[in-house]
């Protein structure tokens, strides 16, 4: 698998212009697949401009990997012809469902974390790489409700997805501090489960805080809690590509660029204290 090094951003329709008219700070940019799944018109023509100059990757909403539906083929074929028109270095989707008898209920659902549903999954992930002819990264999701049947924690569940399936993983870790805020776990612990070969990327984003629980909405900055888990993260799995997502109150890029700056300082800072731990 190719790949990509350093700090990228999710491209939006906001910052076509910034990014038409130069080439900001940004080591690559990520694209919303649905987005682009037409022959052309003038998003593709964009898309396809910005891309001679920056690397790119492929983030989707619709695989609805989890879900008991067929696998919607016409779909992964739109996909598998933007991946060849645009050649993005990797394709992701969540790992969630979201719709069951052919309705959509527009939001990522999270995983009954069983046997079955590895089962489930590992047969469906098989599939989709075999269409797309690459390795898939599928992304945590957050949650707010836990299934009574559980048999196992998320952070096992999706490691051991990992080993079966032969995919890999896009960490998001403000979804693992939401969700261990809103379910009660130690949100180290996650992050310790993680297999180091596995995760390929990592998101930060914002959620709002209504005090009893946490709502994963992409439209505030990073908090401080997310920066310090992020900064374990790098010291438990080392400098992965990392990227600032946000979908809604987008501000004007030169603030998400200065945000992402912040990653740089916080990713520096937990390599050289991994540094110091190891000449100790």
């Amino acid at each position: 698998m190719s790949t990509i090094s350093g700090f990228g951003l999710g491209l939006r329709t906001e910052h076509y212009r910034d990014f038409l008219d130069g080439r900001p700070q940004v080591d690559w940019l990520e694209v919303i697949s649905e987005n682009y799944l037409v022959p052309g018109g003038k998003p593709l023509h964009v898309l396809e401009r910005i891309r001679r100059d920056h690397p790119m990757v492929m983030h989707g909403v619709s695989l609805s990997i989890g879900s008991t539906d067929a696998l919607d083929l016409a779909y992964l074929h739109e996909l598998k012809a933007l991946a060849a028109r645009i050649e993005p270095v990797w394709v992701s989707d969540h790992l969630c469902w979201t719709g069951v008898n052919g309705h959509n209920l527009h939001d990522l659902l999270p995983m009954p974390y069983t046997e079955d549903a590895l089962r489930h999954l590992v047969e469906r992930i098989g599939r989709v790489q075999d269409i797309l002819g690459r390795r898939m990264l599928l992304e945590n999701v957050s949650s707010y409700v836990a299934f009574a049947g559980d048999e196992m924690d998320e952070w096992t569940f999706i490691a051991e997805l990992a080993r079966r399936a032969d995919c890999e993983l896009l960490l998001d870790v403000n979804n693992v501090y939401v969700s261990s805020r809103n379910h009660g776990f130690d949100a180290r612990r996650f992050i310790d489960a993680m297999p180091r070969g596995r995760v390929r990327q990592i998101h930060l984003a914002g959620h709002e805080d209504h005090g009893t629980h946490l709502v994963d909405t992409h439209d505030q900055p990073v908090c401080d809690a997310v920066w310090a888990l992020y900064r374990y993260t790098v010291q438990r799995l080392g400098a992965l590509p990392t990227m600032i997502e946000r979908d809604d109150h987008i501000p004007p890029l030169a603030k998400l660029l200065a945000e992402l700056d912040h990653a740089r300082v916080v990713q520096a800072a937990a390599l050289a204290d991994d540094r110091v731990a190891m000449a100790a």
